[in-house]
């Protein structure tokens, strides 16, 4: 049986997606997941990037799509009154609710099914308390040990070279994104591509010409 661990930030609607779609797009494989909460704007920054929502045209690009591939799904799922936002307190609340950095499939889906279903305000103050109230943390969302807990997942995550949310490691490989699930499959399968020339080769391109900043 293989262990993957699941990168995740409820702030992201691709994270949803896989999410959701995990079980489905897995059905056969012999497997267990470990879902570690991190902070993408925490990776955003460290590789001095932007986040989709934050790009003019690629904003409104990612909602038309993520609507699109949970339609294709069947998932349901509904925009944000706001996005992006600050997602800490979800974050903060999932590991409240479990021990040594992880939280639960009933946690992660009990949040993400708070942001992403209804298409209401995620950090609201009262929806939060309730959501809360639901969850009943056996810590202190407002713990510092919570609060390192998500820092060292995050610096747990860069230090693998994990760059984006989702993404799925396993065996020390990364399968980054919704579009990934098919590819992590064909991996639990012992696909005989994976230990062939071409996952290796794509590490050792060459670079080009480096944007002048």
């Amino acid at each position: 049986m293989k262990q993957l661990t699941f990168y995740l930030d409820f702030i992201s609607p691709y994270a949803y997606l896989a999410f959701e779609q995990l079980p489905q797009a897995l059905l056969g494989c012999s497997y267990s997941v470990s879902y570690r909460p991190v902070l993408f704007a925490g990776l955003l920054k460290h590789h001095g990037q932007l986040g989709p929502a934050e790009i003019t045209g690629k904003r409104e690009w990612t909602y038309r799509q993520v609507l699109w591939l949970a339609r294709q799904a069947g998932v349901p799922l509904q925009l944000p009154a706001q996005h992006p936002f600050n997602p800490l307190a979800l974050l903060r609340l999932a590991l409240a609710c479990g021990h040594d950095g992880l939280a639960n499939r009933y946690v992660c889906e009990t949040v993400f099914r708070h942001v992403w279903r209804g298409g209401q305000d995620a950090i609201d103050g009262q929806r939060v308390q309730a959501l809360t109230a639901l969850l009943a943390p056996m810590r202190d969302v407002a713990d510092p040990a919570v609060k390192a807990q998500l820092k060292a997942n995050t610096d747990q995550a860069l230090a693998l070279g994990v760059f984006g949310v989702p993404t799925m490691e396993v065996d020390g490989k990364l399968f980054w994104g919704f579009d990934a699930q098919p590819m992590l499959a064909a991996y639990l399968r012992q696909d005989a591509w994976f230990e062939g020339p071409d996952w290796q080769a794509a590490g050792v391109v060459g670079g080009g010409p480096q944007r002048a900043s």
